[in-house]
């Protein structure tokens, strides 16, 4: 078995059998996580049949890590697709210590091409899927699993978001507005639940990642998706206990650094100005350290 950070930590990956989720889903393994879920469904233009087979790739790596691995099929979008994954997690694994949202949907279930359309010709059924899935999915995810991470004693919740200047792209699409909703909830979230020993912290990789995410197929451009995982790490450990309401950048680890300095280079404030009232979460406002 792996020996590293995580030990004895259990992790739930939403959007697990591909891409981003799938990397942090095998970074977690290799740094002893004691068991991964990992959830997936198909979207429009995609067979369940591919994703089981994605899930099942996903697990074969876990499993070569020395991990333990569970998939289970369900779409953040629908109540019961949560609280039924949650809840198969927590009976397999006994408890719940992580939860990522990173299953999303991108503009090409509004508009293909670069967005240029009228906004008059943006599909509608497409632009609340979007929705659907990139903010009220967070939310039911951790509607559910919140009691098993607090239970847990030491939880955690990280929202997967972008780069902050493409969240407002001229592109007719509600992904980047999607996000900049996740940064809000991000922040919300962490103050309204501080001091119950659940934190919530943002994540972005830092750019336009190659994965199948933005068009449906792997054109060799953007960032390695493995970039995600020291971060996703360090948010998962307990080096990270008094961190929550903080929005970090993977694309910004330096490996040379030891790993609570590489993370704090990695922070961001957050995008929004500080509240006027008092509020506990200080250092998401605080320029980072390093």
């Amino acid at each position: 078995m792996p020996s590293g950070v995580l030990d004895g930590k259990f992790a739930l990956i939403t959007g697990g059998s591909r891409g981003l989720g799938r990397e942090m889903a095998i970074a977690y393994a290799k740094e002893g996580a004691a068991g991964i879920a990992i959830t997936a469904a198909p979207g429009q233009d995609e067979q369940k049949s591919e994703i089981e087979d994605e899930l099942n790739e996903v697990l074969t790596a876990i499993e070569g890590e020395g991990g333990k691995g569970m998939a289970l099929i369900g779409d953040v979008a629908n109540a019961d697709d949560c609280t039924r994954v949650v809840e198969d997690a927590v009976k397999e694994f006994g408890l719940l210590h992580i939860l990522i949202n990173n299953a999303g949907k991108s503009g090409r279930y509004v508009h293909f091409g670069d967005g240029s359309m009228s906004i008059s010709d943006v599909d509608p059924a497409g632009f609340k899927d979007v929705i659907d899935t990139n903010i009220l999915g967070p939310y039911l995810m951790t509607h559910v699993a919140f009691k098993y991470l607090k239970e847990a004693g030491c939880g955690r919740v990280i929202n997967i978001s972008k780069r902050t200047d493409s969240m407002h792209r001229s592109a007719i699409t509600p992904y980047g507005p999607s996000k900049a909703a996740i940064e809000a909830a991000t922040i919300a979230w962490a103050e309204a639940m501080f001091g119950s020993g659940v934190t919530f912290n943002a994540l972005s990789p830092g750019g336009l990642v190659d994965t199948k995410f933005a068009t449906g197929s792997i054109d060799g451009k953007g960032l390695d998706p493995r970039i995600i995982g020291p971060m996703a790490v360090w948010l998962g450990s307990e080096s990270s206990n008094n961190t929550t309401g903080c929005r970090f950048v993977a694309e910004n680890w330096d490996s040379r650094l030891p790993v609570d300095e590489a993370a704090e280079g990695c922070r961001e404030r957050a995008i929004f100005t500080p509240p006027k009232r008092e509020t506990p979460l200080k250092k998401a406002w605080r320029e980072p350290d390093n």
